[in-house]
């Protein structure tokens, strides 16, 4: 089956997802790992224009939240895959493969949508129980625009969601029920973010109304 075209678009904001090498740990201790994402994010942000919004390095794979002005992505995400794969490979003393596959991105078209993938990012921490709380965790993007780690990641904070700390992080800490983040999961691995794909088989239980729909939020 030929690959499907990647969608270019210097409109919206793309969710990018990547997994290591049989979804095992990276290897590396993750204040190195996140050296090595901090460093080649902020060069791929320098070199391909990109807006990064978030990123979230777990044990076996990242979340990246990020617009490209420039519909570059694609070029932009080879190059980081291919830098920090070799960087990582380096350290390890390995010469097989660091990442499972290639890196998957899904557009995000609509603002409500946004939301959920923001906050489902973020959560992903919390989700895989290696936090409590969003903001405790120390290999988000978020510690960076909080204030409580050096964040060397450029990061556009959304001014819509941040713009009142505490009632940001309530939202951010306020758990999706199981089956609201199975449909998210599943609506982040299509070529477009969708919870429902069109109006004839919307169903009820595959909307996720956005909790801060009350602030609506531009791209």
């Amino acid at each position: 089956m030929p690959k499907k075209k990647f969608i270019r678009s210097s409109e919206f904001p793309y969710h990018v997802s990547a997994r290591s090498n049989n979804r095992e740990w990276f290897g590396l201790d993750p204040e190195g790992l996140w050296s090595i994402f901090s460093r080649y994010l902020y060069l791929v942000q320098k070199l391909f224009n990109l807006e990064i919004h978030a990123f979230v390095m777990m044990s076996n794979h990242f979340h990246l939240l990020v617009k490209s002005p420039d519909a570059n992505l694609d070029v932009a995400m080879r190059y980081f895959m291919r830098e920090t794969s070799r960087v990582i490979a380096r350290d390890l003393g390995r010469i097989n493969h660091i990442y499972g596959g290639p890196y998957h991105s899904s557009l995000i078209c609509d603002p409500s949508y946004y939301q959920n993938a923001y906050k489902y990012v973020l959560r992903n921490p919390v989700t895989a129980k290696m936090c409590q709380r969003v903001e405790e965790y120390p290999y988000s993007t978020l510690q960076g625009l909080l204030g409580l780690r050096h964040l060397l990641i450029p990061t556009c904070a959304n001014e819509e969601l941040f713009y009142n700390t505490e009632e940001f992080l309530e939202w951010l800490n306020f758990a999706y029920q199981e089956s609201e983040n199975e449909v998210i999961r599943k609506a982040l691995r299509k070529r477009e973010f969708e919870t429902y794909p069109s109006q004839k088989s919307r169903k009820k239980a595959d909307f996720i109304p956005a909790p801060l729909s009350s602030h609506p939020v531009s791209f």
